[in-house]
Formats: C-alpha cells, sequence, structure tokens
C-alpha cells in the first residue's frame, strides 16, 4: 500500500504540475488574442485601453472553464511522457502496476481539477462575463444597459425598455432576436409616465419588431385606461445589433440560471435551442474531461524507441481533437433529428471508453 501512495503521489505530482503548464500557456495566449481583440472597442465612448485589459480579466475564468479539458488532456499525456522518458514509468510496472492503475494515479489530478473547474463554472465564470458584458456596454454606449437582476435595458427616444432577457433563435437567414417579458415606459414632455406597456415576448424578423400577449396602461390627466392585444407591430429603430452586447450567451450562464431559462420556454412552448444544447453540456462536462483525459493516456505509453514520444504526442493531440469534433457532430446531429441531446453526449463518451478499455484489456 506504501508503495501505491509512493506512485500515486509520484503520478499525480507529475501530471499536475504538466496540466497545470500547458494550462497556463493556453489560458495566455487565449487571453493574449481576446485583449486583442478589445482595441476596434477603443475610442467608442469611454472605452480605452484599461477598460479593454479589464474587460479581459472579468473573462478569464470562464476561458479557463473552456480550455481546462484539452489543458488537462494534453497534461496528462504529457506528465505520463516524462515519466516514462526517464524509465520511471518501466519500474513502476516492473513494481507490479497496471497500466489502467497507472492511469488511475493520474486521473486523481485530473478528478481534482475538474471538481474546482466545475464550481467556478457555476460562480466564477457567469460572474465575470456578466461584469465585462456589462463594463462593455456601459463604456460603448448610453442607450442600452444590463443591470444584475433587472435584464436589459434600453433607450429610444421617450420609451425605455426594460426586458427579463434576450436570445438569438435560429441561424443564418432564419435568425430572429426574442426579448422575453418586455415592458415599455413612456414618458411625456414633463417627464410624467404617460403609458406602461407589457409584452409577454418581442421578437424582431425581417427587419420589424413585433409585439406578442400586451397589456397596455395609457395614464390620462383624469382617467387610466387599459388595453389588451394579441400581437401588434412595434415601429422601433433599435436594431438587433444594438442588443447584440447584452443578449444572453447560454454557454456563458450557470446551470442553475440555465435550467430556469428551459423551464420558461418549455412552460411557453419555446424552442429551448441553445439553451438546452448549453445545459447538457454543462451537465456532462465534468464525465467529458475524465473520459479524454483517461482515454489519451494509452498514447504516452510504449518504447520510446518505437516512434518517439513526440509522435505519440501528436497522436494524443489528433484523438483528443477527434473527440471534441464528434462531440460536437453528434449534438449538431441531435439537434436536427430531434434525438434526446444525452444521448449525443453520452455517445462519444461511450466510444471513447470503449476504445480505452480495449486497450487496457489487450496490453494488461
Amino acid at each position: 500500500m506504501i508503495l501505491l501512495r509512493q506512485s500515486d503521489r509520484l503520478i499525480g505530482g507529475q501530471v499536475l504540475f504538466s496540466a497545470l503548464l500547458v494550462w497556463a500557456a493556453l489560458l495566455g495566449f487565449d487571453a493574449l488574442v481576446a485583449f486583442s481583440g478589445t482595441f476596434e472597442d477603443i475610442g467608442r465612448g469611454s472605452y480605452t485601453v484599461g477598460t479593454g485589459l479589464l474587460h479581459t480579466l472579468y473573462t478569464i475564468p470562464r476561458r479557463a472553464y473552456e480550455l481546462f479539458p484539452s489543458a488537462a488532456m494534453i497534461g496528462c499525456v504529457l506528465g505520463l511522457g516524462a515519466l516514462a522518458a526517464s524509465s520511471e514509468l518501466t519500474a513502476l510496472r516492473a513494481a507490479g502496476l497496471s497500466k489502467l492503475r497507472i492511469c488511475f494515479g493520474a486521473a486523481g489530478s485530473v478528478l481534482l481539477l475538474t471538481a474546482l473547474m466545475v464550481a467556478s463554472g457555476e460562480t466564477l465564470g457567469p460572474w465575470g462575463e456578466q461584469k465585462a458584458q456589462a463594463l462593455q456596454l456601459t463604456a460603448t454606449r448610453d442607450d442600452v444597459a444590463l443591470a444584475e437582476g433587472s435584464g436589459i435595458w434600453a433607450r429610444e427616444g421617450d420609451t425605455f425598455l426594460n426586458a427579463r432577457a434576450g436570445r438569438v433563435e435560429g441561424s443564418a437567414a432564419s435568425a430572429r432576436v426574442v426579448l422575453d417579458q418586455v415592458r415599455l415606459y413612456r414618458f411625456d414632455d414633463e417627464g410624467k409616465l404617460a403609458s406602461l406597456t407589457h409584452a409577454a415576448r418581442a421578437e424582431h424578423t425581417d427587419g420589424r419588431w413585433t409585439l406578442h400577449e400586451i397589456h397596455r396602461v395609457e395614464f390620462e390627466p383624469r382617467r387610466v385606461r387599459s388595453a389588451q392585444a394579441e400581437s401588434e407591430a412595434w415601429e422601433s429603430r433599435l436594431t438587433p445589433e444594438i442588443l447584440n452586447l447584452s443578449l444572453q450567451r447560454p454557454r456563458y450562464l450557470s446551470t442553475a440560471t440555465l435550467r430556469e431559462s428551459l423551464d420558461y420556454l418549455e412552460r411557453n412552448n419555446l424552442d429551448p435551442g441553445q439553451f438546452a444544447v448549453a445545459y447538457w453540456s454543462r451537465f456532462f462536462y465534468p464525465l467529458h474531461a475524465l473520459v479524454l483525459c483517461l482515454s489519451a493516456m494509452p498514447f504516452a505509453f510504449g518504447a520510446l524507441r518505437s516512434g518517439g514520444f513526440g509522435k505519440r504526442l501528436f497522436l494524443g493531440l489528433v484523438f483528443g481533437l477527434g473527440y471534441f469534433l464528434l462531440q460536437r457532430l453528434s449534438v449538431d446531429l441531435a439537434q436536427v433529428y430531434g434525438i434526446d441531446l444525452r444521448l449525443a453526449n453520452i455517445a462519444p463518451m461511450a466510444l471513447a471508453t470503449t476504445g480505452a478499455w480495449l486497450y487496457f484489456r489487450r496490453s494488461g
């Protein structure tokens, strides 16, 4: 048992060091590219280089979350490869450890980092994205704002718009912008509230807005009038491009918020679209990370003279890329043909797990 505990510390420590090193390199490069992308906003409103830097820093937790599976997979192959190059893997094998047992030792470090990333993805990630989104909106526009807890705010002349949330449904030419739980506050020249309009949703299609399930209250000097309508056109110059920065991006939301959004869409018989994809992707995230690492670890084994570690690392990277492409293809096909997204997420994992199991069964 002492040998096993020592081997776990040796393997886990090497894999942890390699994964953190790769992770830092990928995150640094990704953040640098993101920061350079903010330069096009400099000079718009009060947006400065400092604003762009702060915006990028706010998004780092989310970027770390998204890059972690790739960093962990590469770190596992590099860590075990370093042990193989120094003949330590050979010594562990001679001491009676199977390849599967060695991989489980490495998986301990991956499991620890995965747990931290899951916690970050539910807390720091969404918080940072909301801060970054609000910062960019505040700095670049004075007619649109994103307020925590109260949704989207926009102004057009004497009318103020508030929407609980916004999203894009469909894609390409069929894409449309939808705002949920819309309130329109119209003020008169004296700054008094002239009317309040509530709509269950507002849709922008074919270059124009349409309000649905409307309840309007108009305030007159001596009376209040109320009216209802199923739908009506809304003459507004507020374009989707203006609202784009404030629209919800499902993959940046926490699981709890995604669940609330899905419940709302299902109650109103609306297409869950990317909200369902993001929810199940978040749900299966830990399993995807662990399965990917365990399935890529076999590429770290083998005699160095059989092709070199560089060749095996390249094959491991190709495997990881293929896994991500297969996962994406599986989810896209599930959306097109109406297949359960849970099955679409499980299929790549089952295939990779089966391949790894066959390898370990054959090689021992």
